[in-house]
């Protein structure tokens, strides 16, 4: 019994290794210091701060003038779309979505990664008899969203090459 659960823990093992799974772990930016281009007070810039300086070796100043690179935001922004109705025309299902559009440059502003966009979708249906309910479960939503927007946002960071001329 020992022994067959031992094979069947290796298989899985092995299974996962060639799929290319790996624990979600530091990030290699390559720049030492960064600016996000957000307000200090957003709950988004702390996100981002606290993961970056966490997950690398990157600090995230406030002051432009002592950043190796820039985050520039070019569009930050969530919405709510009806996608259902009742046939009395009330709301049944909603999507959420949230948008992110940046560019990371360096001191002398040339590109280090190109304007991208993060689109990051959700459905939640919509009932009248749990109000409260399904309030709670779209604000997790959209922090779940955040979360996941900020992880994507490290994973494109990491990928930019610092240019030396």
């Amino acid at each position: 019994m020992r022994r067959a659960i031992t094979i069947a823990a290796l298989l899985l093992t092995a299974t996962l290794a060639a799929c290319g799974f790996q624990l979600r772990g530091a990030y290699n930016l390559p720049f030492k210091t960064l600016h996000t281009g957000l307000p200090d007070a957003q709950e988004l810039h702390a996100l981002i701060k606290r993961s970056v300086e966490a997950g690398s070796n990157t600090l995230v100043v406030n002051d432009i003038k002592d950043a190796e690179a820039q985050l520039r935001v070019l569009d930050n922004r969530q919405e709510k779309r009806v996608l259902s109705t009742s046939a009395s025309g009330q709301a049944r299902e909603y999507e959420l979505i949230r948008v992110f559009g940046f560019q990371l440059v360096n001191k002398d502003n040339r590109a280090l990664l190109p304007p991208s966009q993060i689109v990051l979708k959700r459905d939640i249906t919509y009932s009248d008899s749990v109000v409260l309910s399904k309030e709670s479960e779209e604000q997790l939503l959209w922090r779940d969203m955040q979360n996941d927007l900020v992880q994507q946002l490290l994973r494109r960071l990491s990928t930019a090459r610092l240019r030396e001329e």
